[in-house]
Parts: C-alpha cells; sequence; structure tokens
C-alpha cells in the first residue's frame, strides 16, 4: 500500500514538473534581456538576475522530472529511490522556486494570510515576468505542502541510520 501511495505521488509531481517546464521553457524561448530591461544598466542587471534563477529552475525541473520518468518506469518499483527523488525536488525545484539562492525574489509568508500572493520582487519588474511567476506560484504551494513530509521523513530517516 505504501508502495502505490508514493508511486501515485511520484506519479503527480512528475505531471506537475512536466507543466512548469512548458511554461518556463515557452518564457524563456520567447523573451530577450533586451524586452524585459528598460535600458536602464540597473534595470538590466536585475532581470538577468530573475533569467538567471528561471533557467535554474527550469533545469532543476527537467533533471527530477527525467529522475521521476526512469522510477516509474522501472520494475520492480524503487520507493526508497522515489522517497529520496522527491526529497530532491522538495529542494531542487519548491524550494528554489520560492527563495531562489540568488535572491532575485523572496516569499513574504505573511501573504498566505491575505490570499495574495507570496512572491515579491526586489525592484519593479515587467508584466510578463509578474504573470509567469503567478501562473506558477498556486501549484508550487500545493505541491510544497504535499512534498513536505518527504522533506522531514528523509531527515529522519538518514539521522536514524547514522
Amino acid at each position: 500500500m505504501a508502495n502505490t501511495l508514493v508511486k501515485t505521488q511520484l506519479n503527480d509531481v512528475k505531471n506537475f514538473l512536466e507543466a512548469t517546464q512548458f511554461k518556463l521553457e515557452d518564457f524563456l524561448n520567447d523573451t530577450t534581456l533586451q524586452q524585459l530591461s528598460s535600458g536602464n544598466e540597473d534595470d538590466k542587471d536585475y532581470c538577468k538576475l530573475i533569467l538567471s534563477s528561471l533557467r535554474k529552475l527550469l533545469v532543476n525541473c527537467e533533471d527530477t522530472h527525467d529522475a521521476c520518468a526512469v522510477i516509474l518506469g522501472s520494475e520492480p518499483f524503487q520507493k526508497a529511490a522515489a522517497e529520496k527523488t522527491l526529497y530532491r525536488i522538495f529542494h531542487q525545484c519548491i524550494e528554489e522556486f520560492f527563495s531562489p539562492k540568488n535572491d532575485a525574489w523572496y516569499e513574504d509568508s505573511r501573504s498566505a494570510y491575505t490570499g495574495k500572493n507570496s512572491i515579491k520582487f526586489y525592484k519593479a519588474v515587467p508584466e510578463a515576468v509578474q504573470q509567469l511567476v503567478k501562473s506558477l506560484e498556486a501549484e508550487f504551494q500545493r505541491m510544497r505542502e504535499e512534498l513536505e513530509f518527504y522533506e522531514t521523513d528523509y531527515r529522519t530517516k538518514m539521522i536514524q541510520s547514522k
């Protein structure tokens, strides 16, 4: 039964990653730095930072999507590998979306109480960037809530195995 639950979760996450990939690829393929920056060097540097974060997120989503596909296609189902992958997705994709390492944006945790989007930018960004992030945020929030269990469960297993 536990294998079925993990397998179902992994399949759901795989579908989420695939949809996220398509949105990010479409945006990054159709958007240039010149389109985003207003010509101001400061704006250009900030837009570079945002695009860099989005590219990193795309690569992480592609890599973990591929890992999900491999695990789901293997027989017998490798529950331990699936749980480790879900843990990795939580850190490399979900947490990276809400708090990118390069600080391109941040999460305002108080927004959850107001019903507003929680991703905030340090500077004004083009509408296209705001719309992309808004279109991704709800699903990332849903995945974060579903995968937090694997984050704590995996850490507990690692501590117990020492």
